[in-house]
């Protein structure tokens, strides 16, 4: 069985790894029915995984027909013979269709995000904007004039780069972050996720890598290993990404990129000083490696003003800034963009038209509305102020825990996220475990490491989405689930 290959950088299991190999042979006769496999001691033995490794894979082996077992004389395949490929005789056997590569990366940050909006869970996992800055009939009327302008005009379509309009309005928006551009540079996505991806499937080679912060979203590293990136981590501190010895780095690995969340990032909550930013726009300028730049909480400052963004020092076209709605608009209205040089938004534009049968016009035409009137400028103000007093309170509660139970934060000078350390002997699962039970929920550390073994004793508080009694009943629950562990 020494063809079987094993992959240990890959995100898919072993065992599927293993199972995988096994059934396309055995789909494509080179081991054919009545074929002898080895133990599960054997075959463990030799692909240097445990014995319940080999295990797993015979048991979904069997349960598929593939093979059966006799006492005393193993595992034989009986594909030809049973002719058992699904749960009937004739049934199109699925699994043996669908690809694996994207096995893996599913996981426990998806889950707890989905979770956010369940009706009697408190949620600190979701980074979610609040509910109720924009009035429901204020947000109908608005929806109301759209729907009867487009009514006149006959179509609910935008253009693949984002309707032209607003293209124009983002660009005045982003005039007073001085950003310089015009519509041409624009494109719009729903997400930053969604942009990310395209970015890194225009660009990215297999094997290319991407600098990134070691704590970082798992919406970011997985979409680089999904496009087949290899992910560069790089250390950081309270001044953001730490560029000391970057070059050395930069010289050793050969990125494509440098990915960089630069304001109240996600999820330590801490901004890059304009020093770290321009040490970074320097080695990009000297490699001539592009950055890509998210900006997401750049307008959610309380006690610092607003955070200058790499792409307002760039002095060429060497940064892909990407900036969402999605902390600062009405929950679950997408709408983000990309500001590059034209040459790239025009191949951005060309992938969307190939992937994306139909923008979503409803919330490009909200965003507008709100753009067009001023109330979207206005409301910035009152996040703030909302997003602020979520803050203070929940730092008031965890204030409480430092001395008690010797846990550890620093309080963020804006943006939606706390990061906190839990004492050494308490992992974050077992509190997510506990506090679960009692109907809050949060985001272990462990998720934001693209090593799973580090950020075992962290977690990600958001407090954007809780409503400020939420905050109070969960914080409470924290507390007396770190009693419960330490007791």
């Amino acid at each position: 069985m020494n063809i079987i290959k094993i992959d240990k950088t890959e995100k898919i299991p072993v065992y599927v790894q293993i199972y995988n190999q096994i059934r396309s042979m055995i789909f494509m006769g080179s081991m054919a029915d009545g074929y002898t496999l080895p133990s599960e001691r054997k075959l463990a033995e030799e692909l240097g995984v445990h014995r319940n490794t080999i295990t797993r894979v015979y048991a979904e082996l069997k349960s598929e027909g593939l093979i059966e077992s006799h006492q005393g004389k193993g595992y034989r395949v009986t594909f030809s013979r049973t002719g058992k490929i699904g749960k009937k005789k004739n049934d199109v056997y699925w699994d043996a269709l669908l690809r694996t590569e994207f096995e893996g990366f599913a996981s426990d940050f998806d889950e707890l995000y989905s979770r956010s909006f369940e009706k009697d869970l408190i949620s600190f996992a979701g980074g979610v904007a609040a509910r109720d800055i924009y009035p429901a009939d204020e947000i109908a009327e608005a929806f109301e004039k759209i729907l009867k302008l487009s009514m006149e005009k006959a179509y609910f379509y935008t253009s693949y780069q984002g309707d032209a309009e607003l293209r124009r309005e983002i660009t005045s928006f982003m005039a007073t972050k001085g950003i310089k551009a015009n519509p041409s540079n624009v494109q719009i996505f729903a997400e930053n996720n969604q942009a990310l991806d395209f970015i890194l499937n225009l660009m990215l080679s297999p094997g290319d890598g991407v600098i990134i912060d070691e704590t970082m979203s798992a919406d970011v590293y997985r979409t680089i290993q999904l496009a087949g990136g290899r992910v560069i981590n790089v250390p950081s501190d309270e001044h953001g990404m730490i560029c000391e010895n970057l070059d050395i780095i930069i010289e050793k690995t050969k990125p494509k990129f440098i990915y960089v969340d630069s304001s109240f990032n996600n999820p330590k909550g801490t901004y890059m000083s304009i020093e770290r930013k321009q040490q970074i726009l320097d080695f990009s300028y000297r490699y001539r490696i592009p950055i890509i730049e998210e900006d997401e909480g750049s307008e959610l400052y309380y006690e610092v003003d607003r955070v200058p963004s790499i792409k307002s020092m760039d002095r060429g076209e060497n940064v892909i800034y990407m900036y969402s709605f999605s902390l600062t608009m009405v929950p679950g209205i997408g709408v983000s963009f990309v500001i590059a040089d034209s040459r790239v938004v025009e191949k951005l534009s060309e992938m969307v038209s190939l992937k994306v049968a139909n923008a979503d016009w409803a919330a490009q035409m909200l965003m507008l509305e709100y753009m067009k009137n001023g109330l979207f400028i206005e409301r910035l103000d009152t996040f703030r102020q909302e997003y602020r007093k979520k803050r203070d309170l929940m730092c008031e509660k965890l204030d409480l825990l430092v001395t008690r139970y010797g846990i550890e934060y620093r309080k963020p000078e804006g943006g939606v996220y706390l990061w906190v350390k839990l004492p050494s002997r308490i992992n974050a699962r077992d509190l997510l475990a506990e506090t679960q039970k009692r109907g809050m929920t949060f985001m272990p550390g462990y998720l934001f490491f693209s090593s799973k073994s580090m950020g075992k004793n962290y977690l990600r508080l958001n407090y954007s989405y809780p409503t400020e009694e939420g905050i109070e009943k969960g914080m409470d629950i924290l507390k007396e689930a770190l009693e419960n562990l330490l007791s």
